[in-house]
């Protein structure tokens, strides 16, 4: 003798699954790029410490992105970056150059994952080059 399933359970199970499953969408939000600070690199005053370097910070929003729960930082996300470099940077004379900041958000059924992610060149200024053009000019005085 078949049985035939029922509506209700084959509906509730599609539900389940919809549920379970869900969808997600990713929309990046790239701004213009802005200078911060403008430092000479045209002499031979500083060594390349890593290139390309990352530092990523991310965020919770809740109920289709309208509730925030925490943001991406702005602080973790260099905090981050200077981590991964791979040795300290304490003392250093260091600088983040060639920055580029992305935004982007993984929306999924009933919550959204915004993410900050910033990439840049950790540069150190080894202090050679530094005084040209300054040779000869008095500095005390008159």
């Amino acid at each position: 003798m078949k049985t035939k399933p029922s509506v209700p359970l084959i509906a509730g199970l599609s539900a389940a699954m919809l549920l379970a499953a869900g969808c997600a969408s990713t929309r990046v939000e790239n701004e213009a790029p802005s200078t911060q600070t403008q430092v000479n690199l045209t002499h031979a005053n500083y060594k390349m410490i890593k290139a390309g370097a990352e530092g990523r910070s991310y965020g919770f929003r809740f109920l289709l992105g309208i509730i925030p729960l925490t943001a991406p930082s702005t602080a973790a996300a260099p905090a981050d970056l200077y981590s991964s470099v791979g040795e300290s940077v304490s003392g250093k004379s260091v600088a983040l150059v060639n920055v580029t900041e992305d935004r982007s958000t993984t929306w999924l059924l009933l919550f959204s994952v915004p993410k900050l992610v910033i990439t840049g060149d950790v540069v150190e200024f080894t202090g050679e080059g530094n005084n040209q053009g300054l040779v000869g000019r008095s500095t005390t005085p008159r």
